[in-house]
């Protein structure tokens, strides 16, 4: 029963915590879902050992061992330079010098093995709440492209139920559903887009509504050492497309003038992951990890609004699939003498983003470039013995007590390839483009 409190409890943490997701490296999608991942420049498929499995590879939570939960935030700033081929200039950001509120992520786990269910211990339950797309970017009102764009912005939420199953000690499989949509308690509960119509009026477009999406993956640990721990591992998810139907209205200087509605199309995304660990003691561990994503934009057709009135505004997207490469490494101390009752990683990944907007259809509501991004990270999780900040026991005998408690921390930096478009359908978007974005994120881990 308390067991079953701590986790009802968590579950209203999650909903209190999380956060709109904000535009990142990739078009819409916002890669970076938790800090250890993060750390890793987000290659963790085929590792995926912790609560944030929910995400990264659904079938790993089947290795996640009693109840876990994970509550963490992302800090990032950064902003969009546009120099126009007659001289014009003008910079946008991501809605403020750091983003806010912070895109956030949150997830429980459970074994039902751990929650009293014996006959069902090869089954692992999750819960996540994230922002895997998004996008909020903001120019001035007066800019050269106003006509194309002033400010966008996509509060989109995933809810991700999830279950992992143990088919043999080799061999684990997940399933979920990713249901999208909207909520006030994280801002303005819509996708909107703003820009400047005839005659200087101010004109926006806004909807909302949910869609759902599907996960299918698996886990394959063919070689493990003498305590039974992964040497190498492989990883397989598949994220089906989800169409949100969105519902809305036209406004034009702040008042509805026509009722609105469109179909945003999220890619299926398919990836595929390999881990190996050279070091795997009860001293030290050492990985090294590859993930390949295959992202499906080219269901990214169009975004064309239909109006009340019979009339169509034509947005044609024509986006392209593209590869998102993931180097990653972690360094582990297993209750190191200069720290004892710890463990403690170092943590070091790269990636590579391709761009998948056309500069035909290229809209600076979603910035859109090639990018290369570092990532350090570094965890810490305090067991039984220890003490969290110094003072904080990590374990306790009561059974209201988490038997640990970690946090992670990360960086990256994003360094976006220079990019001139020419030939738009709308030509004042044409000219070059030029971004930056720096994150900081944090994850705050308890083990039940």
């Amino acid at each position: 029963m308390w067991k079953q409190l701590i986790a009802g409890g968590l579950v209203i943490g999650l909903i209190l915590v999380m956060s709109p997701s904000i535009a990142g490296a990739q078009a819409l999608r916002f890669q970076p879902q938790g800090a250890n991942a993060v750390g890793q420049g987000n290659a963790f498929a085929a590792q995926a050992d912790d609560a944030s499995a929910i995400h990264y590879n659904p079938a790993g939570l089947a290795q996640v061992e009693g109840v876990q939960a994970i509550f963490g935030t992302a800090l990032l700033g950064g902003s969009i330079k546009y120099n126009a081929p007659s001289g014009a200039n003008t910079r946008g950001d991501f809605g403020g010098t750091i983003v806010s509120p912070p895109p956030s992520h949150t997830y429980l786990s459970a074994n039902l093995g751990a929650l009293g269910l014996t006959n069902l211990s090869r089954v692992t339950v999750g819960l996540g709440l994230t922002s895997p797309f998004g996008l909020n970017t903001r120019y001035p009102v007066d800019g050269p492209f106003n006509t194309a764009a002033t400010s966008a912005t996509l509060p989109l939420l995933d809810i991700k139920p999830t279950v992992a199953y143990k088919v043999t000690d080799n061999l684990s499989i997940g399933l979920g559903a990713d249901i999208y949509t909207f909520a006030s308690f994280v801002g303005e509960g819509q996708a909107e887009q703003n820009q400047v119509g005839a005659g200087g009026a101010s004109v926006e477009l806004s909807g909302n509504g949910t869609g759902v999406g599907m996960n299918a993956s698996l886990l394959y640990t063919p070689i493990k050492n003498g305590d039974g721990k992964p040497l190498a591992s492989i990883g397989i998810v598949y994220r089906s497309q989800a169409v949100l139907p969105l519902h809305g209205g036209l406004l034009v200087n702040g008042v509805k003038v026509s009722d609105a509605s469109t179909s945003l199309a999220l890619p299926p995304i398919y990836t595929g992951a390999v881990a190996l660990w050279p070091v795997r003691t009860t001293e030290r561990e050492w990985k090294l990890e590859l993930d390949v994503d295959v992202v499906a934009w080219k269901s990214y057709k169009d975004l064309n609004i239909y109006l009340s009135n019979g009339t169509t505004l034509p947005q044609p997207r024509q986006w392209k699939t593209v590869p998102v490469v993931s180097l990653g490494t972690e360094y582990k101390w297993l209750n190191p003498s200069w720290l004892p009752y710890w463990d403690v990683a170092a943590r070091a990944g790269y990636t590579r983003t391709e761009d998948p907007v056309p500069d035909l259809t290229f809209n600076p509501a979603t910035i859109s470039l090639a990018s290369n991004t570092l990532s350090l990270g570094a965890g810490f999780l305090c067991k039984q013995g220890g003490k969290f900040l110094g003072a904080i026991p990590c374990g306790g005998e009561s059974v209201l007590w988490p038997k640990a408690i970690g946090f992670d921390v990360a960086y990256q930096e994003w360094f976006y390839e220079s990019r001139t478009v020419m030939g738009n359908v709308n030509p004042t978007v044409n000219g070059t483009y030029n971004a930056f974005v720096h994150l900081g994120t944090f994850s705050l881990k308890f083990l039940f």
